[in-house]
């Protein structure tokens, strides 16, 4: 494979996954780590990813936020929509971090009374844009790789609350396996917001589906709704549709 090949793809899985580890992408790619950390410093040196310890990042994460850098935008603003719906006057809602979250939090309606928790300082500011909306921040140690709070304070805070509905942004999902991701921490944080709450929603894009990271954050039966870009019939949510709610 050529090295413009390669980078090629290594910028496809991190918009789509949002992060990659060099680890992962070397056995993909069939390469030496080496070669993958030369590949993400001369991406990283154009300006295309974050690189970190280990790997790196979508440039979304990038604080200010750009919308600019979002992969998936409208895909993201129809999911926000349909997601939207399940909100109802007077609901508590807990809601997780990343660009779908922000888009959600940006389709809320103004007239929309509620309360949200959030682990996203970012997802919390739009959604203090709302007149009627009472907004919870969670606290803890700020990630500056994905800017959501994390830790074990989080995870106390979250055993306190039980809300009616968790909003959640995903890394994979699949049939077999569920619910996947690719931190351990931010699988620990969002196994607290899932036991937090009633009903879980799962957002994710369709070329997130039928995809798996190396650590389960929870399987099928255990989300109420998913929430895609797709139409609910569409063929390739016939399995999904089998253990849960598709919308």
């Amino acid at each position: 494979m050529l090295k413009e090949e390669r980078q090629a793809y290594i910028i496809h899985q991190i918009n789509l996954h949002n992060k990659v580890l060099s680890s992962d992408l070397s056995v993909q790619l069939n390469v030496s780590e080496d070669t993958i950390r030369r590949d993400l410093n001369e991406l990283a040196e154009n300006g295309q990813v974050l690189k970190v310890y280990g790997g790196a990042l979508s440039k979304s994460f990038q604080f200010p936020f750009q919308d600019g850098n979002v992969y998936a935008k409208e895909s993201k603003k129809e999911i926000a929509k349909k997601a939207v719906s399940l909100i109802q006057n007077g609901m508590t809602v807990l809601v997780g971090g990343g660009t779908t979250m922000i888009e959600l939090a940006r389709h809320v309606p103004n007239d929309l009374q509620c309360t949200f928790f959030t682990i996203s300082p970012l997802v919390a500011l739009e959604l203090a844009e709302k007149d009627n909306i009472e907004v919870v921040l969670i606290g803890g140690k700020l990630s500056r790789n994905t800017n959501i709070v994390m830790g074990s304070q989080v995870i106390n805070e979250l055993s306190d609350i039980l809300v009616d509905l968790c909003l959640l942004g995903t890394n994979s999902i699949s049939v077999e396996e569920g619910v996947t991701d690719s931190d351990w921490e931010v699988v620990q944080i969002k196994r607290a917001m899932i036991k937090a709450s009633q009903k879980v929603g799962l957002l994710s894009i369709a070329e997130k589906l039928n995809s798996n990271q190396k650590m389960r954050v929870t399987p099928l039966r255990d989300i109420s709704y998913l929430i895609t870009d797709l139409v609910p019939t569409h063929q390739r949510l016939k399995e999904f549709s089998k253990h849960l709610t598709v919308i």
